[in-house]
């Protein structure tokens, strides 16, 4: 049975997990998984958005939804999830990462902590749930999974020095990943650029005027990343004046031009 198939009508017995499922992508993920009849595991620090979101999505879609309360910032939290999901006998069918959060500014001037807590969410924990249900998924035989990535993964950005650099190593990873796997799980690396949520605010990033135009919803994004996972592409940038904007970038010039001109567009 190829991925395509799998995923044409899902059982009752199918679940995804989403992580960052309070707000902004990780709901409309969630959102465009239940209309495809995929039971759902949410995860995220805050509980009742998710509580909210649950029933909202048994009730339109008459699925299963269980809502995880967990900072995937702390170093045990991938094992508790594993463990809860076990006691359920929940088998992960898809795995969405999704929860990540930003720092913006010059790098010598973030708070150490701060960066760290960064770096252990966007970077460790991804990569452990990765490990954990692909393996899960590699010895099941089917599967697929999304990882979030960001457009700043395809150049060097000063002022989100740290944020691009976490997120062109889940790009490397998720393109790996889909060869390392294949034929049977899918990983999909999902580069979305600016979206109309919350994320922003959190980072202390401020969309420029020249660049709301290149603004989608969580929505679009959403089904951007999904389409492409179950098609088994192995990533995809959301929209399409990013796309063009990633390809003339990261292949036509040399890296040093594209930080540079990344840190001028950043303070203009």
């Amino acid at each position: 049975m190829s991925m395509a198939d799998q995923t044409m009508a899902p059982s009752q017995q199918s679940w995804a997990v989403v992580t960052g499922a309070s707000s902004g992508l990780g709901i409309a993920l969630a959102i465009r998984l239940a209309q495809r009849r995929h039971n759902l595991v949410l995860v995220a620090r805050r509980e009742q958005p998710m509580r909210e979101l649950a029933s909202r999505l048994e009730r339109d879609h008459h699925i299963k939804v269980l809502v995880q309360a967990l900072d995937l910032g702390d170093p045990n939290s991938v094992a508790t999830l594993q463990q809860r999901l076990a006691a359920d006998a929940i088998e992960v069918d898809i795995l969405v990462n999704n929860a990540a959060f930003a720092l913006s500014g010059p790098f010598i001037d973030q708070d150490p902590e701060r960066l760290r807590a960064m770096l252990q969410l966007n970077i460790v924990a991804l990569t452990e749930l990765t490990l954990v249900f692909g393996r899960q998924m590699a010895q099941r035989r089917r599967g697929h999974i999304l990882l979030v990535a960001s457009v700043g993964a395809y150049q060097p950005s000063p002022l989100a020095a740290a944020y691009s650099a976490a997120k062109a190593y889940v790009l490397s990873l998720g393109v790996a990943l889909n060869v390392e796997l294949a034929p049977n799980v899918g990983v999909t690396v999902l580069s979305p650029g600016l979206m109309d949520t919350e994320f922003h605010d959190v980072a202390g990033y401020t969309v420029k005027p020249s660049m709301r135009r290149t603004v989608l919803s969580t929505d679009r994004v959403a089904a951007i990343g999904l389409d492409a996972m179950f098609a088994g592409r192995s990533s995809v940038i959301a929209g399409r004046l990013n796309s063009i904007a990633a390809f003339i970038i990261s292949r036509l010039m040399p890296r040093s031009l594209q930080a540079r001109m990344v840190y001028k567009m950043s303070k203009t």
